[in-house]
């Protein structure tokens, strides 16, 4: 199945590459039965604004809230310039944003306004001056978190398709640099694709949570959690590891009681039943070695000294230290990001940030003396190589070439 979508996403690019604006329109009638407004797919301004207008004060509010707390953390995340002088070499290291990024929002059905706060907000505290948003139809909590995030401009454009169109650009949607953002198959197919024509953010997996809890922690809370994780997806992880032989149990309970009356239970049942497990182990230490092993997605730590637990795990995206610091909180919330590696990658990669949206470039200075100094052991290194004309570009600036 990956590969046929791999194939025909590869032949839906190509199109759009050549083509551009009238493949868009093409694919878009195809798949979303939508035809463009005026020769275009933007959104116009006062649509937006009519449908941004229509979300819940409470919603509103609570969106609000989370902008200003995202902004906040993210802004303390800026990496400065380096500039210093090394015995007669200026060295600099600039730090710029990129001038556009894409920004991909699922539409239908689905609402996702956290996710526009979490990648445009970076963006913007990182400097990037245009974020060009697409989706097949967003939700009106979607477009109003657009606005409070600053996003730019709006296409109503989904799938491989819109993809394309942000990495080569067309008559109207512009090129950008990076493009970030949660999809289905084809989109993750689309941006794999694409990039190196781009960049993009990841390809993510599906979502997990593993909770180390010993004896002290509440079964209802842990369940809840392993549940609010289960109801993402039926291939969501959420794993429990304790020390405590008796807590699986109680949780175990616990999971039947709030699954009950669950609007998500028969996906969440499944992510469970699928790819649930609780694991025993003797000792914490234990449980820190298999948590830096999985080097899973959320690690939620509510056992005793939580906090001196949190400095020896060291391969997670986002770390929740203590019981009262809920992974939902992580998702809407705290400021922090949700946007995390997946899949044990961890061990390498990191929450999305302002430095996702920024370059840096070097920039290298010499004076006559120290070019003079330096040549020989500049045409030393180079004839090691093999690679003379390095050297003898070395010593003309040493006078000797």
């Amino acid at each position: 199945m990956a590969g046929e979508i791999d194939a025909q996403v590869a032949q839906i690019l190509a199109d759009v590459r050549t083509r551009r604006d009238a493949a868009v329109a093409d694919y878009t009638r195809r798949f979303d039965k939508r035809e463009p407004t005026g020769g275009s797919y933007e959104l116009s301004g006062e649509r937006w604004d009519a449908l941004a207008g229509q979300v819940d004060a409470r919603v509103r509010d609570a969106l609000e809230l989370a902008a200003r707390r995202i902004r906040a953390f993210h802004e303390l995340q800026r990496d400065p310039d380096v500039d210093v002088t090394l015995d007669g070499v200026r060295l600099e290291l600039r730090v710029t944003p990129l001038a556009r990024v894409g920004l991909y929002v699922p539409g239908g059905t689905a609402r996702y306004p956290s996710s526009v706060l979490m990648t445009a907000i970076p963006a913007k505290v990182a400097g990037v001056p245009e974020i060009i948003m697409v989706t097949p139809g967003a939700s009106p909590e979607a477009l109003l978190a657009a606005k409070l995030a600053g996003v730019d401009r709006v296409f109503e454009l989904g799938g491989a398709q819109a993809i394309g169109a942000l990495a080569y650009g067309t008559e109207t949607v512009p090129r950008v640099d990076k493009i970030v953002g949660p999809g289905n198959a084809w989109v993750a197919s689309a941006k794999r694709q694409v990039y190196g024509e781009v960049d993009i953010d990841s390809i993510a997996g599906p979502s997990e949570v593993l909770i180390i809890a010993d004896v002290t922690a509440n079964p209802a809370w842990i369940a809840a959690d392993l549940i609010a994780q289960a109801e993402h997806d039926t291939e969501a992880r959420a794993v429990l590891v304790t020390t405590s032989g008796v807590l699986p149990a109680q949780v175990d309970t616990e999971l039947v009681r709030q699954l009950a009356d669950l609007p998500r239970r028969a996906i969440a049942e499944q992510a469970l039943r699928t790819h649930g497990a609780a694991v025993l182990v003797v000792s914490v230490d234990d449980a820190i070695e298999y948590a830096n092993r999985f080097a899973p997605e959320h690690l939620e730590l509510q056992l005793v000294g939580a906090r001196e637990v949190a400095a020896r795990c060291t391969t997670s995206g986002a770390i929740f230290v203590g019981a009262f610091a809920s992974e939902a909180a992580g998702d809407y919330l705290a400021g922090a990001n949700h946007v995390l590696p997946t899949g044990g990658a961890a061990r390498y990669a990191s929450p999305l940030g302002v430095h996702d949206f920024r370059k840096r470039t070097s920039i290298v200075e010499y004076d006559a003396a120290t070019a003079e100094a330096h040549a020989d052991a500049i045409a030393a290194l180079a004839a090691c190589e093999g690679l003379d004309g390095h050297g003898r570009s070395a010593l003309m600036r040493g006078r000797r070439g």
